[in-house]
C-alpha cells in the first residue's frame, strides 16, 4: 500500500462518526447525500461494514414519499448555516419523523454506489444479502423522481434549487439569478469563518439560495407547488446522468437477486425514455456536449461545465457523440497548462479557478470522467484524469477542490475549501485500486 492510500484511509477513518461520515470537520459537520455515496465506495476497499452502515444511515432518513434529503442533521451543531431550524423539513407531511433534514435532495448516486460496493466486495454472497435489505429504498427514491419531478413526462427530472445539482454556485445559474430579485436576507454565515470568502459563494448569491427555500417552505415543500412556483426549475445533465447510471445499476443488481421482474421492467421503461429525452433535449450540436435546460423559462442554458461530460459515465452518448465530447473537453479544458477537468469552461469570462464550482477541479467529477472515458475506450485520457487527480492531492493534500492551473500548484497551496475531505480521499483510493 502506498503512502497516499494510507493517508486517504486515515482521512476517512477520522471523518467517521460511528454511523456515518462527515465530508470534513468544521465546514460540513453533518451527513450529505452524494458525499455519503462516494465515501462508501472508498470504505468498501478496506472496511465494508462502514461502507454498508454509511448507506444504511442515509437511507434511514428517507421520507414517506421516497425522497432522500441532501443533508441529514444528526446532531445539533450551530457551526453550519442554514441549519435544521431554517430548513424546517417537518413542514412536509411525509418528512422523516426520526431525523431533521433539508427539504431538497442531491444527485441520486446511491444505486450505482451499491453496484460499485458489490464489484469491490470479496464476499459477493454477503454483499448481495446486504443489498437486498436496502435496494428497495433506492428504487423507491427513483420512483419519487419520475412521479414528482417530471411534470412534462419526458423522463427528465428537474431540480428546484442549485444545491440539488451538487454544483452549488456554477456560473450556469447566473442566468437564472438575473431573472430573480430576492430580498436582502439578514443572516450569519458560518462557511466563511472556516474558509477564505474568495473561495465561497457571495452574500448576494446566498440571498437567491435562501429565497428559493422560503418559497418551498411557504408551500410545505409540495412538489406540485414547487413545479408551479419555483423561479429555479432546471433539467441538469449531471443529476439526470446519475439517475440513469443508478437505474442501470439497480437493473443489474435486481437481476442478481432474482424475483424482481416487475421492478426491472419499470426501470427499463424509465431508462429507455430518459436516455432518449436526454439525447434529444440536452445535447447541443453546436457546443458538442450536453447542457442544462431551464424549465421555468423554457430555454437551454448553453454553457460547458464538467457536468457536460458526466453522461460518459452513464453510457448515454453514442460512440460518435462521445468522440465529439472528448475533443471539446481536450480543446477547451485540457491544454498542457491545465489539470483536467475544470468544473467550468476555462475559455469563458465567467471562469474562476479559485471559486467553488466556478472553475476548480473536483475529484468526484474526475472519478466519473476516469470511469466514463475508460468505458468508451479512451484509456490514455482516462489515465491522464487519474494522474492529474493524484498529482493535485500529492502536492496539496486531500482538499475539497483544486485550482485547474498547473502553475498554481508549485507551492502546495492550490487546494481550496475544506481539507481532509472525505470524498477526495475515498475516490482516490478507488482510482488507485483501478
Amino acid at each position: 500500500m502506498n503512502k497516499l492510500e494510507k493517508q486517504a484511509i486515515e482521512v476517512l477513518n477520522n471523518n467517521w462518526t460511528g454511523s456515518f461520515s462527515i465530508p470534513c470537520a468544521n465546514l460540513y459537520p453533518f451527513q450529505w447525500k452524494w458525499d455519503s455515496g462516494f465515501i462508501a465506495i472508498g470504505f468498501a476497499h478496506f472496511d465494508m461494514p462502514k461502507a454498508e452502515k454509511e448507506i444504511e444511515t442515509l437511507l434511514d432518513a428517507q421520507w414517506g414519499n421516497g425522497f432522500i434529503p441532501h443533508i441529514v442533521f444528526h446532531t445539533d451543531n450551530d457551526s453550519y448555516f442554514p441549519g435544521p431550524d431554517f430548513h424546517r423539513s417537518d413542514l412536509h407531511p411525509l418528512a422523516s419523523k426520526k431525523y431533521k433534514s433539508t427539504g431538497m435532495t442531491q444527485p441520486p448516486v446511491t444505486g450505482f454506489v451499491l453496484e460499485e460496493m458489490y464489484k469491490i466486495s470479496t464476499n459477493k454472497e454477503a454483499s448481495l444479502k446486504y443489498i437486498e435489505t436496502v435496494i428497495d429504498k433506492v428504487y423507491f427514491n427513483h420512483q419519487y423522481f419520475y412521479k414528482n419531478r417530471d411534470p412534462q413526462n419526458e423522463g427528465l427530472v428537474y431540480i428546484y434549487h442549485n444545491w440539488e445539482s451538487g454544483t452549488d454556485n456554477s456560473p450556469i445559474w447566473d442566468d437564472i439569478w438575473a431573472t430573480m430579485n430576492p430580498p436582502e436576507y439578514t443572516f450569519e454565515r458560518r462557511d466563511t469563518t472556516h474558509v477564505d470568502a474568495a473561495q465561497r459563494p457571495s452574500k448576494r448569491e446566498y440571498d437567491h439560495y435562501l429565497h428559493i427555500i422560503e418559497i418551498a417552505k411557504a408551500n410545505n415543500y409540495s412538489d406540485e407547488k414547487i413545479a408551479e412556483l419555483s423561479p429555479f426549475l432546471v433539467q441538469d445533465p449531471l443529476f439526470n446522468a446519475m439517475l440513469i447510471k443508478s437505474n442501470q445499476s439497480l437493473i443489474a443488481l435486481y437481476k442478481f437477486l432474482g424475483d424482481n421482474s416487475d421492478k426491472v421492467a419499470q426501470l427499463e421503461k424509465w431508462q429507455a425514455k430518459s436516455k432518449e429525452s436526454f439525447n434529444n433535449k440536452l445535447f447541443d450540436e453546436e457546443i458538442g456536449a450536453y447542457i442544462h435546460y431551464d424549465l421555468r423559462n423554457e430555454k437551454p442554458l448553453r454553457y460547458l461545465s464538467s457536468s457536460s461530460f458526466s453522461p460518459l459515465f452513464a453510457g448515454i452518448p453514442s460512440k460518435e457523440r462521445a468522440e465529439r465530447m472528448v475533443n471539446v473537453m481536450l480543446e477547451k479544458f485540457g491544454n498542457e497548462n491545465q489539470y483536467l477537468c475544470a468544473s467550468f469552461d476555462p475559455t469563458s469570462d465567467r471562469f474562476n479557478p479559485k471559486k467553488y464550482w466556478r472553475g476548480p477541479v473536483w475529484i468526484n467529477l474526475n472519478w466519473m470522467l476516469f470511469n466514463g472515458l475508460k468505458e468508451y475506450g479512451y484509456n490514455d485520457i482516462s489515465k491522464r484524469v487519474k494522474q492529474d487527480s493524484i498529482d493535485m492531492i500529492e502536492k496539496n493534500g486531500f482538499y475539497e477542490y483544486f485550482d485547474s492551473r498547473k502553475e498554481m500548484h508549485k507551492e502546495g497551496k492550490a487546494g481550496y475549501g475544506g481539507n481532509h475531505f472525505s470524498w477526495s480521499a475515498a475516490l482516490l483510493i478507488d482510482m488507485l485500486k483501478n
